[in-house]
């Protein structure tokens, strides 16, 4: 089920009234029972994968807790991890690796006798599986205790408002939240659907709208001009953070009406002014899990710095293909940890330029580190958006071989686009300076704030775009 369907539309009130009217002790089956139902939504068998992992981690986390030998403590987070990353192999990233397989052996004259699986990705299956994979890490660690409430458990794994792409919780912050008690609180109902309206807003207002110009111009790259290509990158570089953080907001919101607090997941990162910034705000809860549990393993920061530089670039590497099983997404990742291991590399003496040409400190030069890191960005995007290296490397060389003619397409359309990217920028600004003075949903006037809710009401009703487009981040 996705949130933009009327079915959500019908789903979640329901499910929040029943929620506040059944007693506290049936509350985690009726959440079980409608995260069931919203995942089988889209394939129903594929719950069955679910099961298995939430079997194995469940089992793995009662035994790492009694264990006490560190060697067999050790073997069963091995037996754990092996087989959530063994499933992610099997129907994520199976036929990528044969794919490559076979143009090798194609290359050397053999024939790869390996046949490709006939599957589909399951939905979200890299987002619940790495929220398993923190639960038995955490157990380990001796961070968390184990649950032995099995229905409890794979509730922490298939809370329906996170489960198909995130925000990646913790057990430290979801698992407790299942247990307590939570009364009905006419704040949270308020917060959370604020949350959720905004959230529609970027999702269907800014998202899909934006897609329509992305999908004609990526689509047929080389009849565009230069200005066309910069255009629709900038464009997806809105619209993917739109989608996602719109269904961030949603998730948040929709947990917050029923009085669960899940973590934010990002932080306006177009306002960063480095790539080390940007990935403060962007995405938070997956770069938080690879800090945690891939790169300070490696080592962290009290490393050699060439061993430094090798951790981060290892780690983006892996980020990349955590995205998705092609190479655009693992030069995606490499690219962010060039652009990261450069930054650093050349920090001091960056900052010393800057100095000497007057612009190391104040407006001006924020102005130019958030333009930099927008523009680095948004190059990335164009892997992260490109079907394949060939039409990544096509739309750059159309972008910096200069090619004459601007594409509009449909003008009034066109003029929308425009709109909806004010709207947003207006947002965000107010958001990230904090301007009270411009405050609406939460202006302290009643009257202020219906009139804010109607207008985006009327907004989403009058300018999104409700064709049951899913969100980008479900395809991994």
């Amino acid at each position: 089920m996705i949130f933009n369907s009327f079915t959500f539309l019908l789903f979640f009130p329901m499910v929040t009234v029943l929620y506040f009217l059944l007693p506290h002790k049936f509350r985690w089956m009726l959440l079980l029972g409608a995260s069931c139902y919203f995942y089988m939504f889209f394939k129903a068998i594929y719950i069955l994968i679910l099961f298995f992992t939430i079997i194995i981690d469940y089992t793995a986390g009662i035994y790492l807790e009694k264990v006490t030998d560190p060697k067999k403590k050790k073997l069963l987070l091995i037996l754990s991890l092996t087989a959530n990353i063994g499933v992610l192999a099997v129907f994520k990233y199976f036929n990528f690796f044969n794919a490559n397989l076979s143009g090798i052996l194609y290359w050397m004259g053999y024939t790869n006798p390996i046949p490709f699986l006939q599957i589909l990705l399951p939905i979200g299956l890299s987002f619940h599986t790495f929220q398993a994979m923190s639960y038995t890490i955490e157990v380990y660690r001796g961070h968390q205790k184990a649950e032995h409430h099995f229905g409890i458990y794979a509730l922490y794994v298939m809370f329906y408002p996170q489960l198909v792409a995130g925000p990646i919780e913790r057990p430290q912050n979801l698992l407790h939240q299942f247990k307590e008690y939570h009364q009905f609180n006419a704040l949270d109902v308020s917060e959370g659907l604020k949350r959720m309206l905004i959230g529609f807003f970027k999702k269907v207002v800014v998202a899909d709208r934006l897609s329509i110009y992305v999908k004609t111009v990526f689509a047929n790259y080389p009849e565009h001009g230069s200005a066309t290509l910069v255009l629709a990158s900038l464009f997806f570089a809105v619209q993917i953070y739109c989608d996602f953080s719109g269904y961030s907001d949603i998730a948040i919101g929709s947990a917050r009406v029923m009085g669960f607090k899940l973590m934010e997941n990002f932080k306006r990162p177009y306002f960063a002014k480095s790539i080390s910034e940007f990935w403060s705000r962007w995405h938070i809860s997956l770069s938080t899990w690879f800090k945690d549990y891939v790169y300070i393993p490696l080592g962290g920061n009290r490393v050699s710095k060439g061993r430094l530089y090798l951790n981060l670039f290892a780690v983006f590497m892996i980020s990349g293909l955590w995205h998705g099983a092609n190479w655009t997404f693992i030069v995606w990742g490499a690219l962010h940890g060039f652009y990261l291991v450069c930054g650093m590399a050349t920090q001091k003496w960056r900052a010393a330029v800057a100095n000497k040409l007057g612009i190391g400190k104040g407006g001006f030069a924020n102005f130019l580190n958030i333009a930099f890191t927008i523009c680095l960005v948004t190059v990335s995007w164009i892997f992260f958006r490109a079907a394949s290296l060939e039409q990544a490397w096509g739309l750059l060389k159309g972008i910096f071989i200069y090619k004459p003619g601007f594409f509009i397409g449909e003008p009034t359309y066109f003029l929308y686009d425009f709109m909806a990217i004010a709207a947003l920028f207006f947002y965000e600004l107010k958001q990230e300076y904090n301007l009270r003075s411009l405050r609406f949903l939460h202006n302290e006037n009643w009257g202020v704030r219906m009139a804010s809710y109607l207008g985006l009401i009327f907004i989403i009703l009058l300018f999104g775009v409700f064709d049951g487009g899913q969100f980008i981040y479900f395809q991994f």
